[in-house]
C-alpha cells in the first residue's frame, strides 16, 4: 500500500512549509554544474505542487531564494532568476488549470525588475483560483520580516494610531507578510539538514518538522505523502497534556 493510501483525509494539514534544498549537491553527484540541480527541481516544483491539489493541500509555501542567497556567485544568482522568470511564464497556464492561486512573499522589490513584472503579472491572472495557494518566498529572510513588522507597529504607536497596549500577537501577526493564510502545520526540509534557515521564524512556533535525506530533484510527490502520513501519526499537544486533548 502506498503512502496515498495511508492519509487520513480529515486529519490533513492545512497549510505545508517546504525548504527545497540539494539542488547543488544532485548537480554535483551528477558530475554537473549547481545550475543544472536548480534547473531538474523545477521539475520536483511541479509534482509536488500537483501533489498537494490532488490530495487537498490548501496553502503551499516553498523557500525559493533566501536573502543569503544574494551571497551566491553572481552567474549562479542570475541563472536562479532566469530560472524562476521562465518558470513563472511557463506554468501560469497550468497554475489556472489546476485552481491555484500564485503569491509571494519577501523583499520583492530587491528582485530584477523582470522577475517582478512577471511574478505581478502572473499572481494577477492566477488571484481567482480558489483550490490551492502557492506562495513563493523569495528574497525573504524571518529575520527581515520581523523586523520590518516591528518598524511599522513602532510608527504606528508614533503617529498614535495605535497605542502600545493594543500590541498583542494578532496585531504583531497582522503585519507580517503571511497575514492572510494560516500558520504552516507541517514544514518539509529535503537534503538532510537539520535546520530552518531563517525561514518563517514567527510563524512556526508549533510547526511540526519532517527532514528527509533526499535530495530536492529526486523528491516527488510520493515523498510528499510520506511526510504527511509521518505528520498524522504525531500528537499535537499545544503546551498541554495528552489527557486534556482526548
Amino acid at each position: 500500500m502506498g503512502f496515498k493510501e495511508q492519509i487520513d483525509y480529515s486529519r490533513l494539514p492545512k497549510h505545508i512549509a517546504v525548504i527545497m534544498d540539494g539542488n547543488g549537491r544532485w548537480a554535483k553527484g551528477q558530475g554537473k554544474v549547481r545550475v543544472f540541480g536548480h534547473e531538474q527541481g523545477v521539475f520536483s516544483v511541479k509534482d509536488i505542487v500537483e501533489g498537494c491539489v490532488d490530495v487537498g493541500i490548501e496553502y503551499l509555501t516553498l523557500y525559493a531564494f533566501s536573502t543569503e542567497n544574494w551571497n551566491r556567485p553572481k552567474e549562479e544568482v542570475d541563472a536562479l532568476m532566469q530560472i524562476l522568470i521562465s518558470t513563472i511564464n511557463n506554468e501560469t497556464e497550468t497554475l489556472n488549470k489546476n485552481n491555484i492561486k500564485l503569491n509571494a512573499i519577501g523583499n520583492i522589490s530587491s528582485l530584477p525588475q523582470q522577475c517582478i513584472n512577471d511574478l505581478h503579472e502572473a499572481m494577477a491572472k492566477t488571484a481567482h483560483n480558489e483550490k490551492c495557494t502557492l506562495t513563493l518566498a523569495l528574497s525573504y529572510s524571518a529575520k527581515w520580516e520581523i523586523l520590518d513588522a516591528a518598524k511599522q507597529i513602532a510608527a504606528a504607536v508614533k503617529d498614535n494610531t495605535i497605542s502600545i497596549e493594543e500590541i498583542d500577537e494578532h496585531l504583531f501577526s497582522s503585519k507580517l507578510t503571511t497575514v492572510n493564510m494560516p500558520d504552516p502545520e507541517l514544514m518539509i526540509r529535503t537534503s538532510g539538514e537539520h535546520r530552518i534557515s531563517n525561514y518563517l521564524l514567527w510563524q512556526m512556533a508549533y510547526t511540526e518538522f519532517y527532514f528527509t535525506d533526499v535530495l530536492w530533484p529526486d523528491f516527488r510527490r510520493e515523498d510528499l505523502f510520506e511526510a504527511i502520513v509521518d505528520y498524522q501519526k504525531r500528537e499535537r499537544r499545544f503546551g498541554k497534556i495528552s489527557e486534556q486533548l482526548n
